[in-house]
């Protein structure tokens, strides 16, 4: 025991360094496995830094809702999350863009002063999203009223949510606008510096002046094919080292994947087309369809009618054969079984003109589009007989529709709308002014309030329907879901590996189920194609290893089992896949060797043309180095650069040179050298249009791209988003 205690007394210290060494290799080597950073496990909120600029998650995250805010407002497309990987891109882009841009502009003193911002926004080239908003009656640009407005909503520092949202909107707006302008200021700085030397313009003007006149005997690689040269992965690796900026690539993934459909089966559409039909018998019963179509669960029925050629549905033409109070169906109508009966035709204008005065009852909050009471429907009553009254007493339509009307759409107008089509505004405003002839007057009750109305004019005719539609679903039942999942997960536990993945999956595609592949997958992608949108599925993707099978995720009407076979890492291109693009450049230097080695020095070109087995000997009387070549062999010759300065040598001439070119090998005499006249030689006026020219491009041409290039930036925005 004392032994024992001796060696413990002896080497404890020894055991407890060597212990925490391990413990120190094992912390490190787990961070690698996650990712490469010891601390990728503590909290952090950094989205990615730009030349060491930190930026931060809960700053960015507002301008990416700002981003996706304004593309809705737009009319973007995009929806869900797609529309927000959109705002994503689009926001971190302006992050970078706006990083290395404020560095340059703080370098050179650029700045947009208050006084200036005030000309951006209230002077006579007002932007024009401040123009639409605030343009007046006459038609011009209201300065005053956009300034009020905008100091109104700078001043809602702590408001109501909605009015908080609104100032931090503005105030990325005005930001938005200073950028631009200082943008402006950036970009006007590089293009007044455009300059184009004279001794540049003489060189050029030399060069055209210049032509050759050879002989030459050619052979093209292509002709030359050789079984025997192979291009070893050692060779596309050095040429792909000495020209790494040819063959950059970012970072991505590929997987191979099979889908299990959950979309709806035929027991699933049946079940759908029971539901419709039951719904028709009851609709061909009801007495009231308002109470039916609201059992139905129908929002929308435009209980009005509208012009056949404005109704755009597939199979209009067979409800409209049919007679009224005919239902017609059930048909198809994308993913539902659908039911339309026919309630009403009628004869009506195409377009009408009119004016209104409106009492409202409720008004719309522009902000959140919500609707929130002003007034009692018997007061609004009240208000709209007595100006019928006083209008027909004689008072100005004008004149009372601008103090009175509550419609700020039209009110300045002096309540008119014109051109108004079939469908365009609420159901009973439509009846009103489509069923009665032109000088028609009379109060209105809709949903918005009480309207005195004028019908001023109406044009065209054609035939209307009032249709009342019921649709049901083909949803994707518990069952079909659930089978759909079972399958997914028996193949996933199948086939861990790619060997038992492939071999699985092999055996699938005698029920129609076939493997696919993807690839090109980035860390901000949001969409696989053949797959779908979802990005839980390209982080897991991201999360995994080289041979790894993913558990089934539900991608869209699928459940996918994926398995990742290829990770590429941000930098250069690997051999595998840098060779489709080097090989045929490294066989066709190869066989120029062969072919050079095959002319040796010939001292002829009838010894040339022998060698490489009697080739014709071709003239060019009049080889270019630039400009426009006077025939087609001259036009292949200029564009082998080697050809071209071998044949405008001074120390050429007289004798045969070979060159292996881009695509043969060339055995040329040159047999003179000579310079002609220049149509243009006036320096002076080409410097100043190239100039011109120059500062043109200039303005066109972002700069920031080349900061972009030599900036350091690293995304981590996948570990957000």
């Amino acid at each position: 025991m004392s032994v024992i205690q001796k060696i413990q007394e002896k080497y404890a210290k020894l055991m407890a360094i060597i212990i925490a060494v391990a413990l120190i290799i094992f912390v490190v080597m787990l961070a690698f496995e996650n990712g490469g950073n010891l601390f990728r496990s503590m909290n952090t909120t950094t989205v990615g830094k730009v030349n060491g600029k930190s930026i931060d998650y809960n700053d960015f995250l507002k301008k990416v809702d700002q981003q996706e805010n304004y593309m809705q407002q737009q009319g973007y497309g995009a929806s869900g999350p797609m529309l927000q990987q959109q705002a994503v891109e689009a926001a971190w882009n302006q992050e970078i863009n706006q990083v290395l841009q404020t560095a340059e502009l703080n370098k050179l003193g650029i700045k947009v002063g208050k006084k200036e911002m005030g000309d951006i926004l209230y002077g006579a080239n007002p932007p024009d999203d401040l123009k639409r908003q605030f343009t007046d009656s006459s038609g011009f640009y209201n300065a005053k009223m956009a300034k009020t407005q905008i100091d109104q909503v700078l001043k809602n520092k702590s408001g109501t949510p909605e009015q908080i949202t609104a100032r931090e909107q503005l105030i990325a707006y005005i930001a938005y606008l200073e950028n631009n302008r200082m943008t402006e200021k950036y970009n006007s700085l590089l293009a007044n510096s455009a300059n184009v030397p004279k001794w540049l313009i003489e060189k050029e003007n030399a060069d055209k002046s210049q032509m050759a006149r050879i002989a030459v005997v050619r052979d093209s690689y292509a002709a030359n094919t050789d079984s025997t040269i192979k291009i070893s992965d050692k060779e596309i690796e050095e040429y792909v080292n000495k020209n790494k900026d040819d063959f950059k690539q970012q970072e991505s993934r590929s997987i191979s994947y099979v889908a299990f459909s959950a979309l709806p089966s035929a027991a699933d559409s049946a079940a759908a087309m029971e539901k419709i039909l039951t719904a028709k018998a009851e609709m061909d019963s009801t007495k009231d369809i308002h109470k039916f179509l609201a059992l139905q669960g129908v929002q929308t029925y435009y209980d009005s009618y509208i012009n056949g050629g404005k109704i755009q549905i597939a199979v209009k033409d067979s409800i409209f054969k049919q007679p009224v109070g005919t239902i017609y169906g059930p048909y198809i109508d994308g993913n539902n079984y659908s039911i339309a009966k026919l309630m009403g035709v009628r004869r009506q204008p195409d377009t009408v003109d009119v004016r209104h005065i409106l009492i409202a009852t409720v008004q719309r909050d522009p902000q959140s589009g919500q609707s929130y009471p002003v007034r009692d429907s018997a007061s609004a009553k009240r208000i709209i007989d007595s100006i019928q009254t006083a209008i027909r007493s004689g008072s100005n339509f004008d004149s009372v529709c601008v103090k009175l009307s509550e419609d700020q759409g039209s009110k300045d107008k002096g309540g008119k709308y014109e051109k108004v089509e079939p469908g365009g505004m609420v159901a009973e405003f439509n009846d009103f002014i489509f069923g009665n002839p032109v000088g028609t007057k009379g109060v209105v009750k809709t949903e918005f309030g009480y309207h005195y109305i004028e019908i001023l004019s109406q044009k065209g005719g054609s035939a209307a329907y009032k249709v009342a539609y019921v649709s049901k679903p083909i949803e994707v039942s518990t069952e079909t879901e659930n089978r759909a999942e079972e399958e997914a997960n028996q193949f996933a536990a199948a086939s861990r590996d790619a060997k038992s993945f492939d071999a699985n999956a092999e055996k699938l595609k005698a029920k129609g189920i076939n493997k696919n592949v993807a690839t090109d997958i980035t860390p901000m992608s949001y969409q696989i194609p053949g797959v779908g949108a979802s990005r839980t599925f390209i982080k897991n993707i991201y999360k995994a290893d080289r041979g790894d099978v993913l558990d089934p995720e539900r991608v869209g009407d699928n459940f996918v089992v994926a398995i990742v076979t290829e990770i590429n890492k941000e930098g250069t291109l690997p051999v595998g896949k840098a060779r489709f693009q080097v090989e045929s450049l490294l066989r066709n230097k190869k066989v120029a060797e062969k072919l050079k080695q095959k002319l040796g020095a010939p001292a002829t070109l009838e010894a040339a043309a022998a060698a490489l087995g009697n080739k014709p000997i071709e003239t060019v009387d009049s080889l270019r180095m630039t400009g426009a070549q006077t025939n087609n062999l001259a036009s292949t010759l200029s564009s082998e650069p080697k050809v071209l300065g071998a044949a405008f040598n001074p120390a050429n001439k007289g004798k045969i040179v070979v060159v292996d070119g881009a695509n043969g090998i060339y055995a040329l005499r040159v047999d003179n050298i000579m310079a002609t006249p220049v149509a243009d030689a006036n320096v002076a006026e080409q410097r100043k249009s190239r100039y011109q020219q120059a500062k043109q491009q200039a303005m066109y041409r972002n700069p920031i791209q080349a900061m972009r290039n030599a900036a350091t930036i690293k995304d981590r925005r996948s570990d957000f988003f």
